[in-house]
């Protein structure tokens, strides 16, 4: 079972050193601050009748109030860059794994078609993670590693570990990234290298054959985070079936029914607010006027053309 302070990587170490220290002294301070107040509004309570004095210039004291401070810092430095420089620092024979963040889930790629939900890795052996974003800002955070990184679109981050624990362990998004940000969870599974193998090798290629251009287009533009495939209700109306699919649409002239054909549907992308189906919110769709081509809106009403559901 996963706790607080499991040192799940060989990086958790530095971190927790780190950690450690600085709390320390901010507690020492804080404690001896506090106790200081509260001898001085004692002592020189006007019930004692103490006059107060004036002075200044105390070289002794400036320069220990100086310097102190100063060999503070530093060593609060040293001790966070002991543990950040290894972070940046990938071993050779580290085993590359591809993350992607969207909007609201991770997904692990392990090249030839082999994609996970969760990240499973082997123990003791070093792990790359590329960090690559379908949509907005997300944060990689694995606590019981104590590695965090920024997924950001268009930036090529990584992070790398050893794993020297084995178990599940929590991973997290600590980049707010929309409504479903508290639920983007998965796990960190760390087995024996021989399990490892045996999972890789019975874990199923995503697709069967050549992907249709349309779907393929979905999933690049992260459509499929609010639009289900399988009929499920969540953020937005399912794709399941959508072509040719009767709803009833809100407008801002009132309400009307619809069929999802061509035309809807291209609108939908262009113009998302214009139609709203009944029952789901306005304004969380952005226009992708800007961003897919009609060449690529053609694409993507063929494939849910492909997609009508025999009756």
């Amino acid at each position: 079972m996963e706790t607080l302070f499991n040192q799940g990587s060989n990086l958790a170490g530095a971190v927790d050193r780190a950690f450690i220290f600085i709390f320390a002294i901010s507690f020492l301070f804080t404690i001896g601050i506090t106790v200081l107040m509260i001898y001085i509004l004692i002592h020189f309570s006007r019930k004692k009748n103490k006059h107060p004095m004036q002075f200044s210039h105390n070289t002794k004291l400036e320069v220990a109030w100086t310097i102190i401070p100063l060999i503070i810092v530093l060593v609060m430095f040293y001790y966070g860059w002991a543990g950040f420089a290894p972070m940046r620092k990938v071993p050779a024979d580290a085993m590359q794994i591809k993350v992607i963040g969207r909007m609201w889930a991770w997904e692990f790629d392990y090249g030839n078609g082999k994609t996970s939900k969760e990240l499973v890795v082997p123990f003791n052996k070093n792990v790359k993670l590329n960090l690559y974003s379908a949509d907005v800002n997300h944060s990689l955070f694995i606590p019981a590693f104590r590695v965090k990184e920024d997924v950001i679109p268009g930036y090529n981050n990584y992070l790398w570990f050893r794993p020297i624990m084995k178990g599940n362990f929590d991973i997290y998004c600590s980049e707010y990234c929309g409504l479903n940000h508290s639920g983007m969870l998965a796990k960190a599974i760390v087995v024996d290298s021989l399990d490892f193998k045996k999972w890789l090798a019975d874990l199923k290629v995503t697709g069967n054959g050549p992907e249709h251009p349309g779907l393929a287009l979905i999933k690049a533009n992260a459509c499929t985070t609010c639009h289900s495939m399988d009929g499920s209700r969540i953020i937005g109306p399912s794709f399941k079936g959508l072509f040719g699919r009767k709803s009833t649409v809100v407008t801002d002239t009132g309400e009307k029914e619809i069929v999802a054909n061509e035309e809807y549907i291209k609108r939908s992308i262009l113009e998302p607010n214009a139609e709203i189906v009944k029952g789901y919110m306005k304004g969380l769709m952005q226009s992708y006027k800007d961003k897919i081509s009609a060449e690529d809106l053609d694409k993507i009403v063929d494939y849910f053309k492909t997609t009508v559901e025999t009756k």
